[in-house]
């Protein structure tokens, strides 16, 4: 059997791995499995697995897994899921949480939370002060911090000052990030990643609707599109006000055709503009930035897709779709994947949902 024939009778049950071992007693007893990420960040597993095992006698005493053998906290665990040959791992992280339920009538329930490495940056905070840094250096600092090592490599300008208030370094990483429409993710080597979107690599697939693809909503909104955006700010030093804008031509560099959000919006509405006043901005360079970051995240999200699929491991947060019977407007390349969840029941099996974004639609 080649690579690409199908594997009718395949299973696509989960495979878990405490630390270095692989435990089939969790695949047997698992009930439901879910695996969360976004753009920002921290991917996080909740797993419920059946309390009542086949060496269980059902009482309170002898429910599985709370005796700490098998799973406990701070214990590393992986899953591995997808069919053969195209197996892939969804998760990697450490145990923090550990829940018993009951309820009469029901049989009993252990569940399982864990977040991947960016929980350490969750769980410490404090007020830091960075000075002469870009957005990237404060991040590698905060990586190295955590003996984490850093791919943090996102354009941005560099500040005098930037301080850090009784934060955590993740909220604090994720509030930087989000000025410069950047992404944070860390990769299953532990390396903390800061970088603008087109730096993050992705697989490149194509799903189309009724096959693959076997629920979707796609929509297309001019409600936060605007032609153009300015940030204004105050040069202390040259005694100066500051104002850069990011028009449309920002973003038809990034599309292979069709029409974009701010070229619509113009249009319809005539050219409708967005400016704020940021006391961060000290520089042209501080203020050009944060205009196309502010432009690029707007226009990004013209298209949405919302979808589920039946099952697809490499479905993550900057895998790059072609979608096709989904309606002439939103058919073809271009999409960028924002945010992931990969599932597991019993009743449905492997499910992967989804959210897409686009900056044009087909003409």
């Amino acid at each position: 059997m080649t690579d690409t024939e199908v594997h009718p009778y395949a299973s696509h049950a989960p495979v878990i791995n405490i630390g270095s071992q692989t435990e089939g007693q969790l695949g047997r007893d698992l009930l439901r499995l879910d695996v969360r990420e976004g753009c920002l960040g921290l991917r996080c597993l909740v797993a419920h697995f059946h309390g009542v095992a086949p060496d269980s006698d059902g009482s309170a005493e002898q429910i599985s897994y709370l005796d700490g053998e098998v799973l406990d906290i701070g214990s590393a665990l992986e899953v591995i899921i997808g069919p053969p040959g195209g197996e892939r791992q969804v998760f990697t992280g450490t145990i923090s949480a550990i829940e018993a339920s009951f309820e009469e009538g029901q049989i009993p329930y252990v569940s399982v939370f864990a977040e991947d490495a960016l929980m350490q940056l969750r769980m410490r905070e404090r007020t830091a002060t960075y000075t002469d840094m870009t957005d990237s250096q404060m991040v590698a600092e905060i990586a190295s911090d955590h003996g984490l090592s850093d791919a943090a490599d996102a354009e941005g300008p560099t500040y005098p000052l930037v301080q850090q208030w009784e934060e955590s370094d993740l909220s604090f990483v994720r509030n930087r990030a989000l000025r410069l429409n950047a992404e944070v993710w860390v990769d299953s080597d532990d390396v903390v990643h800061f970088s603008d979107r087109e730096q993050r690599d992705g697989a490149e697939l194509e799903l189309v609707q009724g096959n693959q693809l076997i629920k979707v909503q796609a929509r297309v909104d001019l409600a936060h599109q605007r032609a153009e955006v300015e940030f204004r700010g105050w040069d202390d030093g040259s005694v100066e006000a500051i104002a850069e804008t990011a028009g449309s031509d920002l973003i038809e560099a990034e599309v292979a055709g069709g029409r974009t959000g701010p070229d619509v919006v113009s249009d319809v509405f005539g050219e409708p503009g967005l400016s704020r006043a940021r006391r961060d901005v000290l520089s042209g360079e501080a203020a050009q930035a944060y205009a196309d970051a502010e432009m690029r995240r707007r226009a990004r999200g013209f298209v949405t897709i919302d979808g589920t699929t039946s099952g697809t491991p490499d479905l993550v947060p900057g895998a790059k779709l072609a979608l096709h019977r989904v309606g002439r407007p939103f058919d073809g390349e271009g999409y960028r994947v924002a945010y992931a969840h990969h599932s597991y029941d019993l009743v449905t099996g492997y499910r992967t949902m989804f959210r897409a974004e686009r900056a044009s639609v087909a003409e």
